[in-house]
């Protein structure tokens, strides 16, 4: 059967196929581009017959012959062909039936065209009678089998017969040994298919998808829930979504190229993951009679750590030659929150402790509080940890808005509908204020919070007049009121700008001038009129009274501040904090999350009050050429966080503030008692546990855990069966997933090694132990240890080191070997 296998395709019956056309040296990506759904913009590459790439937006890919619509092309072509042509066609792929001792492996023509025919050009079939130049048996004696098939069946080889002639011209153009292997492992069984009359399936010592759980689709999903509030995930979910599409379109670099610069370990377990790649997930895009698979569903954290910095790189790179072709929302995007989301998926991808790859891994979502009390608390409340409440102006109505969690949520009823996005929070930044559930149960949080319903109890009602009352509560009390308003506007070259916005316009240019004596009025004027720039009006009585000119800068996520002043009659109020928490909140929405401004001797005591700092958080390399310098000033910077909403700040903390003082005051109620002193010591004890003073359980205290006793302790496998159940499933799920395990999955095939069994007594796999752990086989943990080491004994015994399978097995041992020594269980023996 080997000889039916081999040999050219297409011996005298022309070639039908294109070449999937690589360089690996030089095309990083698939003819199917990439795809921005996020932003209705593609970037599309197809890789010349050199290797050269070709990039360019959505309308010029439009206009690009891919290879799969050229491969599909010649498919339908010779799917119109007619029956007699088709027949020869496949004759060329069928072994000759006449005799049981012909060996001949197709048909192949006696009198063949000079030059090979064109599948695009009308050729007479020959006839059936039409003798082999091979073997002299006729044609139709070597598709006799298929004399009853029907069109479907044929077309459906003939697609095959066409991948075949792809991967045979691919195989003959290709340098790379490892890319070579698989193409010739490819071409033969594709070739059998054809022989077989049976659908093409790949199989192998590669194994079969997916390789790796979780997925890295279920990863960076994962990631997006974890990390980010919800109305954070749908932009997030967008770019997660390119970055999938991305990865599955991704070229990647082979071994070989990779070997220079990676350890033999690394380099061994990136081939094995690479000709999985290509078997299942490359050249079925391009050869669809293979079974395809993304490469986001069947790979998962190993493959994504050894490809991620390269994909990161070139994608970062392909983005940044195209932004001058990109609208500017797209290039916001694309170039300034896609960094920030691979640096985030970054550190999840290489940090240990990231609960994103977890197989059993569930998003925290906030139960809802209790009955009565979750309806006059409004929303929801998280279980364990406080909730930031934000209050709507004048209604005393609020929101929970998750202080605590890193996915922080935030609403603002009058901004429903609106998203707010911007990066998470990190741990250092976050101040983290935690109750366990053990100490504090949901009713009784959900109760407390139930009792304060009216922000003027809370408040009080000396609350403007108080030395502690918040610096913008008076301005927060006039607009609820009507009296003060505030509005963005600015001039326009393209756009009609209404008799109204040039009114307050020409009056904050007087503001200005007033306030800023120093400040030349041809400047001012030219700043405040000037199309890029707009200015956050204060607005009492239908005319301006303060305002705060700025300019935004979107690709670079910043804005500087230029003149900010409240006339002088009007000041002392809170205008300046009410307004600059205004102006915040505007940009938090636009996803702009730093300030910078040059700020005067006079005018720094202000902005320090508004959080801003002279320690500026934005690299000089981003404002450096968009910002002007100006002498006698501080450079000063504020960074945004995008979990708050700043002109509801006050009302929040002070509500946080009286919810822990009633929790505080309920606890203390309910362990407030006078015990009776001590009377032991005066009977000649020396010394007494702290356990057994009295009370001081019911205050909250818990005695500590020994350290020979934890949770861990390997005496704990012998008391607790679901314990041990529990921790040798989690070990034997993670040695299933190593990029080494494929060897060892499933009991070794005797008809593919058929000495296996004489030289090995006692064989063991994978799927064994699992099944022997379902079945609560593994009472004790050396046992598991047993069976596992075993797996390696006999593929050590059986194999020469220089093959793959010795190399494997000594790489999954010394995973194990850490992965068990972690979980403790053979604490005292010796591994």
């Amino acid at each position: 059967m080997a000889s039916r296998d081999s040999g050219t395709p297409g011996g005298g019956g022309g070639t039908v196929g294109t070449a999937l056309q690589q360089n690996p040296q030089t095309s990083n990506m698939t003819a199917a581009g990439v795809a921005t759904g996020v932003s209705g913009m593609a970037v599309a590459t197809s890789a010349s017959a050199g290797g050269s790439q070709a990039t360019g937006t959505g309308g010029e890919a439009a206009g690009r012959v891919s290879n799969v619509q050229r491969i599909q092309q010649k498919k339908a072509q010779v799917r119109a062909w007619p029956r007699d042509k088709k027949m020869e066609k496949l004759a060329i792929y069928s072994t000759c039936r006449a005799d049981e001792n012909c060996r001949c492996n197709g048909w192949k023509n006696p009198t063949p065209p000079a030059q090979p025919a064109r599948p695009d050009t009308p050729q007479p079939a020959a006839p059936p009678s039409q003798p082999c130049r091979s073997c002299g048996h006729t044609l139709g004696d070597h598709v006799s089998h298929l004399e009853s098939a029907v069109d479907d069946d044929l077309d459906r080889l003939l697609s095959i017969v066409v991948d075949v002639e792809n991967l045979f011209i691919c195989l003959h153009r290709e340098e790379d040994p490892d890319t070579k292997q698989v193409y010739s492992y490819l071409f033969r069984r594709l070739r059998k298919c054809i022989l077989q009359v049976s659908p093409p399936t790949v199989e192998g010592p590669l194994g079969t998808p997916p390789f790796e759980r979780p997925s890295i689709f279920k990863g960076v999903t994962n990631f997006v829930l974890h990390k980010f509030n919800h109305f954070q995930q749908k932009m997030m979910s967008d770019l997660a979504k390119m970055f999938l599409h991305c990865l599955n379109h991704w070229r990647l670099e082979t071994p070989s190229a990779r070997r220079a610069h990676t350890t033999p370990e690394e380099s061994s377990a990136y081939k094995v993951n690479y000709m999985r790649w290509l078997c299942f997930s490359y050249v079925p895009q391009l050869c669809d009679s293979l079974p395809h698979h993304e490469t986001t569903a069947i790979f998962g954290r190993t493959f994504l750590r050894a490809v991620f910095h390269t994909l990161r790189k070139q994608l970062l790179d392909k983005f940044r030659a195209e932004k001058d072709k990109m609208p500017a929302e797209k290039k916001l995007l694309l170039l300034n929150q896609f960094p920030k989301f691979l640096s985030m998926l970054e550190e999840e991808v290489y940090s240990n402790s990231s609960p994103i790859w977890d197989a059993d891994y569930r998003p925290q979502l906030p139960p809802h509080l209790h009955n009565q009390a979750a309806e006059r608390a409004g929303n929801t409340a998280s279980r364990g940890e406080f909730e930031r409440l934000s209050v709507q102006p004048g209604e005393g109505q609020y929101t929970i808005v998750s202080l605590t969690s890193s996915s922080a949520r935030r609403s603002r009823p009058e901004d429903r509908g609106e998203k707010r996005e911007g990066d998470d929070l990190s741990e250092s930044s976050s101040k983290r204020l935690k109750i366990g559930t053990e100490d504090l149960g949901e009713e009784t949080v959900a109760e407390v919070v139930a009792t304060i319903t009216d922000p003027r109890q809370m408040v009080g009602p000396e609350v403007l007049f108080s030395e502690n009352a918040a610096r913008d509560e008076a301005a927060k009390l006039e607009e609820r009121k009507g009296n003060i308003e505030f509005h963005v506007i600015g001039n326009s070259l393209t756009q009609k700008v209404s008799k109204q916005t040039m009114l307050w316009l020409i009056g904050l240019q007087n503001v200005f001038s007033h306030q800023l004596p120093r400040m030349p009025k041809d400047y001012i004027t030219r700043l405040v009129f000037d199309p890029k720039h707009r200015t956050l009006a204060l607005i009492k009585d239908n005319r301006p009274i303060g305002g705060i000119c700025f300019r935004m800068f979107p690709t670079q996520g910043f804005s500087e501040i230029v003149f900010c002043a409240v006339t002088s009659n009007e000041q002392v109020k809170g205008y300046g904090t009410h307004m600059m928490n205004h102006l915040k909140d505007y940009h938090v929405k636009n996803n702009v999350q730093h300030f910078l401004t040059f700020a005067d001797e006079f005018a720094i005591g202000y902005f320090k009050k508004q959080g801003f700092s002279k320690d500026i958080q934005v690299q000089r390399s981003v404002y450096q050429g968009y910002i002007k310098d100006y002498e006698g000033a501080t450079l000063m910077g504020c960074e945004l966080n995008p979990s708050i909403v700043y002109t509801e700040f006050t009302a929040v903390i002070r509500r946080q503030k009286e919810i822990i003082k009633k929790l505080i005051e309920r606890k203390q109620s309910e362990i407030r008692k006078v015990h009776p002193g001590l009377t032991c010591f005066r009977e000649g004890v020396r010394e007494l546990p702290i356990e057994n003073i009295p009370g001081i359980r019911e205050a909250g205290w818990k005695p500590p855990v020994p350290a020979t006793r934890s949770a861990r302790s390997p005496d704990r496998e012998h008391q607790d069966p679901d314990y041990l159940y529990g921790m040798l499933k989690t070990l034997l799920n993670n040695v299933k997933s190593h990029a080494a395990a494929w060897p060892f999955q499933v009991p070794v095939d005797p008809n593919e090694v058929p000495d296996y069994y004489d030289h090995i007594k006692y064989p063991m796999d994978l799927k064994t132990m699992t099944e022997r752990l379902k079945a609560r086989y593994y009472v004790k943990a050396r046992l598991f240890n047993a069976d596992m080491l075993r797996i390696f004994k006999n593929c050590r015994f059986y194999n020469h080191p220089e093959t793959e399978y010795y190399k494997c097995a000594n790489n999954l041992e010394k995973y194990y070997l850490s992965k068990m020594k972690e979980t403790s269980l053979l604490e005292g023996n010796k591994l």
